[in-house]
């Protein structure tokens, strides 16, 4: 008897499962490095601010505009990138933006004028870091897992986020022993060291290695009819036959947009992450530093603070993912923007020159709330826009990333306006409650995944 192609492969398939530890595994983890590798930029801004100041006598409000300029710009690129991934592979963008915010972050040590920093913390740094957005920890989760999608987009998340949080001491005790420029080269050298990982060790897709997505099953009434069992599958992960490999990215980026503007759904998912972004990147991953400071905390203590927050963040966002696979995600965010609206609400009566109680407690709490926001976001766009969801996603976090730039430029004005920053975390407390209607108020549609299997 000829055997058909479908079962040359099933076995294959069946050993990976049984005995193997599945390579989406590792892919995983590769991206896991990538992502904190490239958020150490992230890291710099806050700790650097006072120092530029006093070094240079910068003005808070310019070295916010070149952060608002990096936000916006690390938004708005996430989408093009989602759509660059699906043409030229994960590794090829991956490995370019990591070398991109290596160069942006080297001649930003060497800037003598503070518009300097516009074309390189701003513009190469911005592009840099929005192609390892988190559409990248969305594209990892769509493509090599059908099963654990959201707690792989949970832990991802985590990467980046904690990157960032985990390198605030290290930036702030270089800046203090060294001085700010060999900080930002402390930056372009995490972000250097992860490029030979990168295109050493991962992969665009389960078809290139020649297995299924984690959690993935032939389907036995195609199998056969198929150019293999793999396609049949996840006809997603076949570049063949993936709609998002063909045309140009930056077409496919934009005809997405078009047609999810049409739905109410993405302005809520828009308008709820932008105020994600502004009350967590924007408010105080900018400006929680130099609102201690001002309070008389030491900038090394309040940045061992935020790198506090980094630790809890790994935990709550891990969490989050394991709960998105599980409880309807509008719930979560719910809960998610009501306790972070509570500690921006009494931040301004914790800050002081010491660290107290409370104080660690509205660390812990918006540690575990940092952006435990994003799988239940991430599967919210899967759910209600089906295989265009990813590069949705893209367009969710560049309103995330405005919200966050606008944030970061208006609490730097309202500090400089009113001598405080109370304002401004009054102002994002408020914002919560807004996002939190936004979320609930969703209409989920029903999951739009492949056909299941029919039975024999």
């Amino acid at each position: 008897m000829v055997s058909t192609p479908a079962q040359i492969h099933q076995p294959r398939a069946r050993r990976r499962r049984s005995g193997r530890v599945h390579p989406a595994w590792g892919v995983a983890a590769v991206a896991f490095v990538a992502l904190v590798g490239a958020a150490g930029f992230r890291a710099a801004p806050g700790v650097l601010m006072v120092p530029l100041h006093d070094e240079l006598g910068w003005s808070t409000s310019l070295v916010s505009l070149a952060v608002s300029v990096n936000l916006v710009l690390f938004g708005l690129t996430a989408p093009f990138a989602a759509a660059l991934m699906e043409r030229f592979g994960m590794r090829r963008v991956v490995a370019c933006a990591l070398l991109l915010i290596a160069t942006g972050a080297a001649l930003s040590s060497r800037a003598q004028a503070a518009w300097q920093l516009l074309p390189t913390w701003g513009l190469l740094i911005g592009l840099g870091t929005g192609s390892m957005a988190l559409v990248f920890a969305a594209t990892v989760a769509d493509r090599w897992f059908v099963r654990r999608r959201g707690l792989v987009i949970g832990v991802l998340t985590a990467g980046s986020a904690t990157g960032q949080l985990s390198l605030l001491p290290v930036v702030a005790v270089t800046s203090d022993a060294l001085g700010w420029r060999t900080a930002l080269l402390v930056v372009a050298g995490a972000a250097l060291a992860v490029v030979p990982l990168v295109l050493a060790l991962l992969r665009d897709r389960p078809l290139d290695l020649g297995v299924l997505p984690y959690g993935a099953e032939p389907r036995p009434d195609e199998g056969a009819e198929a150019s293999s069992p793999l396609e049949a599958a996840s006809p997603r992960v076949a570049p063949a036959q993936a709609p998002a490999a063909r045309g140009g990215a930056a077409g496919r980026a934009l005809a997405a947009l078009r047609t999810a503007s049409r739905r109410p759904a993405f302005w809520g998912l828009a308008g709820a992450f932008a105020i994600c972004g502004a009350t967590t990147n924007g408010l105080v991953g900018v400006h929680f530093v130099p609102s201690a400071h001002d309070h008389g905390m030491a900038t090394t203590t309040a940045a061992g603070l935020l790198a506090v927050v980094g630790i809890f963040d790994i935990a709550g966002t891990i969490a989050s993912g394991y709960l998105t696979d599980r409880v309807d995600p509008r719930l979560l965010l719910l809960a998610y923007y009501a306790f972070r609206g509570v500690g921006l609400l009494v931040l301004p009566s914790l800050l002081g020159p010491s660290v107290h109680p409370s104080m660690l407690l509205f660390v812990v709490v918006y540690g575990f709330d940092w952006v435990a926001t994003v799988p239940p976001t991430a599967v919210l766009c899967r759910e209600l826009f089906g295989s265009a969801g990813t590069v949705v996603f893209g367009w969710v976090f560049a309103s995330h990333q405005v919200g966050a730039a606008v944030a970061a430029g208006a609490a730097g004005v309202l500090r400089e306006q009113t001598g405080t920053y109370t304002a401004a975390w009054l102002g994002g407390a408020a914002l919560c409650a807004v996002a939190a209607v936004l979320s609930v108020s969703l209409r989920r549609a029903p999951r739009q995944e492949a056909p299941a299997p029919t039975s024999p």
